[in-house]
């Protein structure tokens, strides 16, 4: 559970901030929406692969 001390007579925005903050460091809407779109573990390797491929022919035309 996420807590968000507020001081007497801070803003109500600020303390929404600080929260929005507390609650995307937690991670739990990037595993939320991991486990909404499973990839088997080959098409994640395959696509880990395919982006390697591009980033070294990209620094190979560099040169």
């Amino acid at each position: 559970m996420i807590i968000v001390p507020v001081k007497e007579g801070e803003n109500i925005e600020k303390a929404l901030k600080k929260f929005k903050r507390k609650f995307e460091k937690t991670g739990v809407i990037k595993e939320l929406r991991n486990r909404q779109a499973f990839e088997k573990p080959s098409v994640t390797n395959r696509k880990k692969m395919m982006r390697a491929i591009y980033i070294q022919k990209l620094h190979q035309n560099e040169e």
